[in-house]
Parts: structure tokens; C-alpha cells; sequence
């Protein structure tokens, strides 16, 4: 099984996919082991004078003014956990918790919060167990960290509250750990607060979203593609030296994208044959430069992400020369923005692909394809309601755009005056992925079976392979109206998969 080492610089959005997906194991590095060891030594040290220091030997938040005598500094820390893991709702999926909790270990071996070594590696021998603390839906507001989801997790460490074992049944969590031979913590001082004040669950699930989106905009280009040739479209529009001289770089990838599966099509330039257009439309001819932009937007998203999985966020942290500060670091706007960024993106994206869609049903303005794509059109409805379905799709994608960081709930007695709303932003987004999926597999649906009943004209070699491959995972071809959702499903799952770029690369070669 693959590990994935863990030292004080940080990990790499693959480390986090491996863990959260792939059930990696997870190592502490020799150099994480002795930094978390001399920070400690630095909060112990402090811990022992009688001078208060925040999150060492005082309450929290909006309580930070009392200071916590020695004898009640244990009780302090499990207390901060119970209270804080007061979280509500539907279950949060498997990997986004798997994630967060691998995310917090990292911040933990910076060095930077004074945790003993010990914590870090019982925190490890959870993830190795395949021990999933439940974390709910509701409870973080995107500052101070994601406080109750990491809550919850910290709760699991403790050896209370419920978690998910590996075979997927949720139990108590102290049965869990004792079934795997793993000794519940007592937390000691600042313990308890650093397990909690981070980022880590908005960070995990955008790195998540970009591996998604980066496969899902693959797809896009190739169904944008494969519209624009069952249109008789031109590819045209696609060349190199029109991009360049609007040289945005994930404009050129997609446009390059196209232009590649539509190498060899016959279908394509016949924009002026039996009812002449000069153009293609909007949703045809723009898609390198709408499909572009999302693409530009998540190469700034990974930035941030990318510096995200570098950061130690904790409050307050062991600076090198000793000193323990309070800090903001744990605020999640940098995050929260990206997340609602990559949400406007996909919802566009969803939109055009609903109007070639679109496009294609209406016989006044498919050039030639029947009504619907329609065996007997009246008789056969074909793929109206498919549409209807994409159309709905695209409505809720709309209202998922609706930023989530533009709005702050104030907290902890106006202490926490401003958040960020990150874990809000990075749930609606992980459900914006998911629909862009679905719609994206309807337009893959709707364009194949356009090809298909385009006769005497031969497809581009891409899209025959891409035919191929979806009617061998499921997707059927035209014929008389049938029970729809289980072709719509097989869709999806091929989209879902990654399949569809699988198919077309052999033939294309690497897509961009």
C-alpha cells in the first residue's frame, strides 16, 4: 500500500488524494517527530509560569481573559473538544473527513502547535485503521477553523463520540479504537485547540473539487466537440493563431482540446451547405473561451491551494525563536473565495453545455437531426425530458454560484466578529461538481446519438472512439423511446469515471 510520510513542510495535493481516496497509509517523518518534540518542550515551559498565556493556561474565544489553574488545565482541553463538537445534520461523506483530519496532522508536524509527538502519532494510527470519526454537516463557520467537524475528529481521538470502522459500520469510538489496539489521548495544555483552529476541511475538499474539475473540463472539451460536429459546425474557430492573439492560456488548452478530437471529422464545415450560416452560435463558437476562463480560474484556485498545504494554521503558534503569538491564520477567506470562484465557473460551464444541448433537440436549429433526436418524433418523445433534466440541473447550479463568503455571521460574543463561511462554500461546491457531471453526461448522451444519425458522413476518429467506448459502458444509441435514467446513469458513470478521456486520448494524445 502506498504511504505517504509526513515532515514539517508541508504535503502535496497528490498526499492528500491518496489519503482521502486511496487509503494511503500515513508516517511521521524523523524531522516531524523532533520538531513537534521541542515545541512541546516550549509550551511546557510556559505552561509552568505563572504569567496566562492564550490557549496554554486560559479559556478561549471570548473566555480568554480567565486564567486556567494547573489542576483544571486537562479538564480545559477535553472540555474544549465536548463543547465544540456540537454539530448537526447529515453526515459528511468519507473521504472530506479522511482529508480533514490528514490536513490537520499536517499543520500538527509543522512544529508550530505544541503537540506532543504522541497525539500526531495516534492521529496517524486512526487514519491507518480506517477509523472515520462522523462528522455532520453543520457547525463550521470558516473561522477559528472548521471547528466543529474537527471537533468531532479530536472527539474520536479522545476515544468518545461515534465513528465509522472499515467495514463501514458506525460504532462507539472508543470500541473502535480498542478493536485496533489504539490507546485513547488525555489531552494536556493547548492540546485541545490545536486539534480544532484550521483550515483543514474547506482545504481538503477544494483540493478534492480541482482533481474533479480537472478531469471534468477534459470531458466538456470533448462533448463541446462532439456538439459542434453533430451541428455540422465549424472547427474553424478552433485555430491556434485566432487564440493567440487572446492568449489566455486555458482558452488555448480547451480550443486546442476540440480541435484535436475533431481531427478527421467529415462532419464538421458544413456550416454553408443546405441552410448557410456564417457563424455558429454562442454556446458552440465561444466554448474554448467560456470552458477557458474555468480553466484559468482553477489554475489560481491551485495557487492557493497549493500555498494553503504549505501553511501551518494555528492559534497561537510556536514561532522558531520561542515565542508562542496569537495570530488570524486560521481565518479561511483565502480558501473560501477560490471555492466560491470554482462554484461561478462550474455554473457557466453548465449553462453553455445546456444550450448546445439544447441546440441539438430543435429541429430549427440542429440543421437537419429530427425532432428530439426522436426515432418517430410524436409518437417518440426522445430525449425531451433528458433535457429537462439538464435544464434543472443547471437552475440549482445557479443558485450554488451564490457566493458563500460574501456573507459573515458574527460569534463567540462578537469576538469572532467576521468569518468566512469556507466550509459552506466547499460543501455547495462539491455538490456543484457533482451536477456539472450530470450535465455534462446528458450533452455526451444527446451528442452521440446526433452523430450517430448523421448518415454518409464519417465522425472524427476521437469521437467514433468515444462512441464506442460509452455504448460498451452502457450508453445507449438511438432507437424508440425507452426507460431513460438507466442510459442517463450509465452517462454519468462514464463521465463520473474519467472514461470518456480515457477513450479519445489514445487517438488524440494527451489532453491539456
Amino acid at each position: 500500500m502506498h504511504t505517504v510520510v509526513v515532515g514539517t513542510t508541508g504535503v502535496t495535493a497528490s498526499d492528500v488524494l491518496a489519503v482521502a481516496r486511496g487509503g494511503a497509509r500515513v508516517e511521521l517523518s524523523d524531522e516531524a517527530v523532533s520538531a513537534l518534540a521541542a515545541a512541546r518542550e516550549i509550551v511546557e515551559a510556559l505552561a509552568a509560569k505563572p504569567e496566562p498565556v492564550y490557549g496554554v493556561s486560559t479559556g478561549f474565544g471570548a473566555l480568554a481573559t480567565r486564567h486556567i489553574s494547573p489542576e483544571l488545565r486537562a479538564q480545559l482541553q477535553r472540555n474544549i473538544v465536548r463543547s465544540h463538537a456540537a454539530g448537526m445534520g447529515p453526515h459528511v461523506e468519507r473521504e472530506v473527513v479522511r482529508a480533514l483530519m490528514f490536513l490537520r496532522l499536517k499543520t500538527v508536524c509543522s512544529g508550530r502547535t505544541g503537540v506532543r509527538p504522541s497525539v500526531a502519532q495516534t492521529m496517524a494510527d486512526i487514519l491507518n485503521a480506517g477509523i472515520t470519526p462522523v462528522v455532520h454537516e453543520f457547525g463550521s463557520l470558516g473561522c477559528s477553523g472548521d471547528l466543529a467537524p474537527l471537533s468531532h475528529c479530536a472527539l474520536t481521538l479522545m476515544g468518545e463520540g461515534e465513528a465509522e470502522g472499515p467495514d463501514g459500520t458506525i460504532r462507539p469510538a472508543g470500541e473502535l479504537l480498542a478493536a485496533h489496539g489504539i490507546e485513547p489521548v488525555e489531552l494536556r495544555e493547548k492540546e485541545g485547540l490545536a486539534l480544532l483552529n484550521g483550515t483543514d476541511g474547506m482545504l481538503g475538499m477544494l483540493v478534492m473539487a480541482l482533481a474533479d474539475l480537472d478531469t471534468l473540463y477534459k470531458s466538456a472539451d470533448i462533448t463541446a466537440a462532439l456538439s459542434l460536429e453533430a451541428l455540422l459546425g465549424t472547427d474553424r474557430v478552433l485555430a491556434p493563431e485566432l487564440h493567440a492573439i487572446r492568449p489566455h492560456p486555458g482558452q488555448g488548452a480547451s480550443a486546442a482540446n476540440m480541435l484535436a478530437v475533431l481531427k478527421g471529422s467529415e462532419l464538421t464545415g458544413h456550416h454553408q451547405d443546405d441552410a448557410p450560416r456564417v457563424q455558429d452560435a454562442y454556446s458552440v463558437r465561444c466554448a474554448p473561451q467560456v470552458a477557458g476562463a474555468g480553466r484559468d480560474t482553477m489554475t489560481h484556485a491551485r495557487l492557493v491551494a497549493d500555498r494553503e498545504l504549505a501553511s501551518a494554521v494555528d492559534n497561537p503558534v510556536v514561532l522558531p525563536d520561542g515565542r508562542v503569538e496569537s495570530n488570524g491564520n486560521f481565518h479561511g477567506a483565502p480558501v473560501a473565495y477560490v471555492l466560491d470562484f470554482l462554484a461561478i465557473a462550474a455554473a457557466d460551464l453548465g449553462s453553455i453545455t445546456e444550450r448546445r444541448t439544447d441546440r441539438l433537440l430543435d429541429k430549427n436549429r440542429s440543421h437537419g437531426l429530427p425532432p428530439f433526436l426522436a426515432d418517430d418524433a410524436g409518437v417518440d418523445s426522445g430525449l425531451m425530458i433528458a433535457q429537462y433534466t439538464q435544464a434543472a440541473l443547471v437552475s440549482e447550479m445557479k443558485r450554488l454560484a451564490v457566493p458563500a463568503s460574501a456573507d459573515s455571521i458574527p460569534s463567540s460574543a462578537m469576538q469572532e466578529d467576521h468569518v468566512s463561511m469556507g466550509w459552506s462554500a466547499a460543501r455547495k461546491l462539491r455538490t456543484a461538481v457533482d451536477n456539472l457531471t450530470r450535465i455534462v453526461a446528458i450533452e455526451l448522451y444527446a451528442a452521440t446519438r446526433a452523430i450517430e444519425l448523421r448518415t454518409g458522413l464519417t465522425p472524427a476518429p476521437a469521437s467514433q472512439a468515444a462512441i464506442s467506448a460509452a455504448r460498451a459502458a452502457g450508453v445507449a444509441g438511438p432507437g424508440p423511446d425507452r426507460f431513460l435514467s438507466p442510459d442517463l446513469a450509465a452517462a454519468d458513470a462514464f463521465v463520473r469515471g474519467g472514461h470518456l478521456v480515457e477513450a479519445v486520448e489514445p487517438v488524440t494524445g494527451p489532453l491539456a
